[in-house]
């Protein structure tokens, strides 16, 4: 079965494969897998087939568009696709149908990719797991009893079961990265303003929050990172993002195992030690040391931004979504209206002093490596793991290694690098400075040649509790 898309490509180039076979399978596995998984929340079966057929044609002239000319796409359900429902996990929203492609949506749509459908996030995307009152609750392909994680985890679930090649998604404090660690893929987290956004939902979260990729190779990360990224004078963002090229010298890591005493799975700390050692094998310099930014700070800014950002969301449309808004939404919204707009222009200068604390340590390093996820994935029902390496959990602490890069705006990259004792994924993160995306996804194409990531299994069959 074919999977990765530049060996999709070539199939479809060569005729040995159509867009419209092609698109049949991703279909014929939704219907056999989704009903379990929960990945997706709404298929655009009709659009989709006539995607394909022309897509077909222009690959019969010799006239794709691209290499993701006929190669079907998921799109995370808070991000915009004309014609089809943009809920963003909300029933006030289950009727919202947006008429045109946000913009990065647009970008694959004219290169020739094939929009099947939207897949689930928890409700505002604002959860580091999946599940909403209006779909229920998404699963894991390697452990239907687990979740895939989030925000973006039904994008996760859907490209590590291969319903489809690859997903869109969001990352705005791990949301891409987690998903990725959990379920064994590429998660591709880009800088601020490398890919531009328009015409989508209010950015409650001000820059945080990026459009990115899930993907199974680093290869196909860069594939949809070359469509998406390039400036759009309308988003002004946009216009600064590249930094231009590391310095010429040997690969310099500030390998990052703990942040201030934080809980790790032990198995998760064990494959990024293994992660790192391997990395001097291929000739970097790797230095361990401990968190180099205002920790509590960062927490501080996380609490206020998010909290503000919900309290602003249920005036939004009339107010529609306060008014069936879910119990953690709720309960967000409460803490966000104590919040002063004095509170949140503090936030907002911390951000700026973080910025610059965390800037300073890449003058000394090309790259930080953490884990991408401080826990494996725990019960699909439940918002955050309860414990983790033996120790009481709260609701971010199997978070903590990723919302320091959304708050400073930096590319990052998430990669499978081991399974668990039980044959879970475990993944890890290189974080790179502002501006460095083409080096990093350099870098980590480089990385997974010398040390492949383990396979994902076919997942031909999936029951609840069970994977064959």
């Amino acid at each position: 079965m074919l999977e990765e898309i530049g060996e999709i490509a070539a199939a479809l180039r060569s005729g040995a494969l159509t867009a419209q076979a092609l698109l049949d399978r991703c279909i014929e596995r939704i219907a056999r897998l989704d009903l379990v998984l929960n990945s997706f929340v709404a298929i655009d079966e009709m659009n989709a087939r006539n995607a394909a057929r022309e897509s077909d044609r222009r690959l019969a002239s010799g006239a794709a568009r691209s290499l993701l000319e006929g190669i079907p796409l998921s799109i995370k359900d808070n991000i915009l696709v004309r014609g089809l429902p943009a809920t963003w996990g909300s029933r006030s929203l289950a009727d919202f149908v947006p008429d045109r492609d946000e913009l990065p949506v647009a970008r694959v749509r004219e290169a020739g990719a094939v929009i099947l459908g939207k897949t689930n996030v928890p409700e505002l995307t604002l959860e580091g797991y999946t599940s909403n009152e209006l779909f229920g609750t998404t699963r894991n392909p390697w452990d239907t009893a687990l979740t895939p994680g989030g925000s973006s985890g039904g994008a996760a679930a859907g490209v590590a079961a291969g319903l489809v090649p690859a997903a869109l998604g969001t990352d705005g404090g791990g949301s891409i990265r987690r998903p990725a660690s959990h379920t064994g893929l590429v998660g591709w987290k880009p800088s601020t303003g490398h890919i531009p956004r328009l015409w989508g939902f209010p950015s409650i979260l001000t820059d945080f929050e990026v459009v990115g990729t899930l993907t199974r190779t680093v290869a196909d990360a860069r594939l949809l990172d070359s469509i998406m990224k390039g400036p759009d004078a309308r988003d002004r963002r946009s216009l600064l993002a590249h930094s231009g090229l590391w310095p010429n010298r040997r690969r310099r890591v500030l390998y990052v195992p703990q942040f201030a005493g934080s809980a790790v799975d032990p198995e998760v700390a064990a494959a990024t030690a293994a992660f790192a050692d391997m990395l001097v094998q291929t000739g970097a310099e790797v230095v361990t040391g401990g968190v180099f930014f205002d920790l509590e700070s960062a927490n501080h800014i996380w609490r206020i931004i998010s909290r503000a950002g919900v309290a602003f969301l249920m005036g939004w449309r009339n107010g529609s979504l306060g008014s069936s808004a879910g119990i953690s939404v709720r309960a967000m919204a409460e803490e966000g209206k104590a919040i002063t707009g004095a509170d949140y222009m503090a936030a907002l200068e911390r951000v700026a002093a973080l910025r610059l604390e965390i800037a300073d340590i890449f003058a000394d390093y090309d790259l930080v490596l953490t884990p991408s996820a401080a826990a494996l994935p725990w019960p699909a029902e439940n918002s955050y793991p309860n414990r983790i390496s033996g120790r009481p959990a709260g609701p971010r602490d199997h978070a903590v290694f990723t919302g320091w890069v959304n708050i400073a705006g930096l590319p990052a990259i998430g990669l499978p690098i081991a399974l668990s004792d039980c044959g879970l994924p475990i993944g890890i993160q290189l974080v790179a400075g502002f501006g460095r995306d083409e080096e990093l996804l350099a870098f980590a194409s480089e990385i997974t040649r010398a040390s492949p990531p383990p396979p994902l299994p076919t997942f031909n069959k999936i029951n609840a509790g069970s994977v064959d």
